[in-house]
């Protein structure tokens, strides 16, 4: 009789995770098919409806994090293309937005994208394009002064071309590396996310160049079969 690592028994039908399988429909392409059947397998998903957690993407900065420790309580934190929000409900967490942590400092999260999001307690929404001429100057007055940390999930629409996809999607970064360099205090960390490819080459040394240290990781959350990871660039050297 099989059993778990844990010790326990793995046969009968309710003592075992049953894989689900999505059938075909009419008008539903194999890739959709094939994607709707991966969401409902997955464990990150499942979890992340357990727990409360807009999306799957949570544990990627929670992982980044426990690494990294860039969200510390009093921590002042800016999340670009925040949408569904996943990454701010993890930050008021770990920075104590909501100072639930006695005697620890409060932190700030400011959530920032284009389209209109479902409140988060602790956290302060706009909805604003990062990349206008004066959006650097907005955020720095809503925080009150400097961040200390940037981070980015976004990701560029697709075209289905891969190529074109991962030079969009370096750009956007490469965009938000730029903001970061407007906002972030002296030792502030940039935290986002690339698509492995060669493109990254001069991101990578303009990172190098403002930062103390830049790393690149692809959590245990980024899915097996998926090009991204994340660079995590700590110790801004601050203004240029």
């Amino acid at each position: 009789m099989a059993k778990t690592p844990s010790g326990k028994n793995t046969s009968g039908r309710g003592q075992r995770e049953l894989k689900v399988k999505v059938k075909s429909a009419r008008g539903r392409k194999l890739s959709s098919t094939r994607w709707l059947q991966r969401q409902l397998n997955d464990p990150y998903v499942k979890r992340a409806k357990a727990e409360g957690y807009r999306g799957r993407a949570a544990y990627k900065i929670m992982e980044l994090d426990d690494k990294y420790r860039f969200l510390v309580p009093g921590a002042r934190v800016v999340d670009l293309g925040a949408a569904p929000g996943g990454w701010c409900q993890v930050a008021v967490k770990r920075v104590n937005a909501l100072g639930e942590k006695s005697g620890k400092a409060v932190g700030t999260i400011l959530g920032i994208d284009l389209q209109e999001m479902e409140p988060i307690a602790g956290c302060e929404l706009y909805q604003l394009d990062f990349m206008e001429d004066d959006a650097d100057l907005k955020v720095k007055d809503w925080l009150g002064g400097q961040a200390d940390v940037v981070m980015s999930d976004m990701a560029a629409s697709s075209s289905g071309h891969k190529q074109t996809d991962h030079l969009r999607i370096i750009a956007l970064c490469e965009a938000a590396a730029y903001f970061a360099f407007d906002v972030l205090d002296e030792g502030g960390t940039f935290v986002a996310k690339v698509l492995a490819g060669g493109a990254e080459g001069a991101l990578q040394q303009l990172l190098k160049q403002r930062f103390s240290k830049v790393a690149n990781i692809k959590p245990p959350a980024s899915r097996s079969d998926s090009s991204e990871k994340f660079v995590v660039a700590t110790g801004f050297r601050g203004a240029a």
